[in-house]
C-alpha cells in the first residue's frame, strides 16, 4: 500500500515596506560613494589622506573600473 504524503502549505510571505528599506538603502548608499571616492579620487588633487598609501590598495581596482591613475 502506498501513501502519499499532503504537499505542506507554502510560507506567506510578507512584503517589506519602504520605511523598512529606507535606513538601509541610506546606508549602502553613502557607504558606496565613500568607496567610489576612495578608488577614482583619492591621491588626486583632492587628496584627504597624505602619502600613496590608499592608491596602493586600491590600484588594480582602479584600472577594472576604468580610472585613469598614471
Amino acid at each position: 500500500m502506498a501513501q502519499t504524503a499532503a504537499p505542506a502549505a507554502a510560507p506567506a510571505i510578507t512584503p517589506i515596506s519602504l520605511k523598512a528599506i529606507a535606513p538601509w538603502a541610506l546606508f549602502f548608499g553613502v557607504l558606496m560613494l565613500v568607496l567610489l571616492y576612495f578608488v577614482g579620487a583619492e591621491q588626486g588633487a583632492t587628496a584627504l589622506i597624505s602619502g600613496e598609501s590608499v592608491h596602493e590598495w586600491v590600484h588594480d581596482g582602479r584600472h577594472l573600473l576604468g580610472f585613469p591613475c598614471h
